[in-house]
């Protein structure tokens, strides 16, 4: 059987980009179970209140849902369990140094296939306040009505 190549998006955070400001960003593999990878594979994931940890120099994956796989048995995963993640020591160390600053969380964005492996991209990120997000709506929609005056403009020229 071939190889998969590319990248599959399974599920994205789209609130934490909301809710968030994002620092930096980490790609990092996940130690899941057989079923949990064909769950995925169907498209079913959720990163709504997932969040990430350190803890003894290993980097978990909490509260992400992942549903049981239909096709399982009684041999089926734990829709909520913790996951280990797989980053380079410097990494965990660099991350954990961030977050020990203060202000600072874990924050999942994304999990995907890359080239038939399952990655999670992890953001460190520091938390909005509500003016910073009316801040943030108010810029994208004065963005959209500019491109939308340029964009009437260059059609009614043309």
């Amino acid at each position: 059987m071939p190889r998969e190549r590319g990248q599959k998006v399974v599920a994205t955070n789209r609130k934490a980009r909301h809710d968030y400001t994002i620092e930096d960003t980490y790609e990092a593999g996940i130690v899941l179970t057989g079923t949990e990878v064909k769950s995925l594979r169907e498209g079913r994931a959720s990163l709504v209140d997932g969040y990430a940890f350190i803890d003894g120099g290993e980097m978990w994956l909490d509260a992400v849902h992942i549903p049981q796989y239909t096709e399982g048995t009684w041999n089926n995963h734990s829709p909520r369990r913790k996951r280990k993640l797989l980053l380079h020591k410097q990494e965990i160390v660099k991350i954990s140094h961030r977050t020990a600053q203060g202000g600072y969380t874990l924050v999942p964005l994304q999990i995907y296939f890359a080239d038939g492996r399952a990655k999670v991209e992890i953001a460190v990120a520091k938390g909005k306040r509500e003016y910073d997000k009316r801040q943030a709506l108010r810029e994208k929609q004065d963005k959209r009505e500019s491109d939308r005056a340029i964009s009437s403009r260059r059609n009614l020229g043309d």
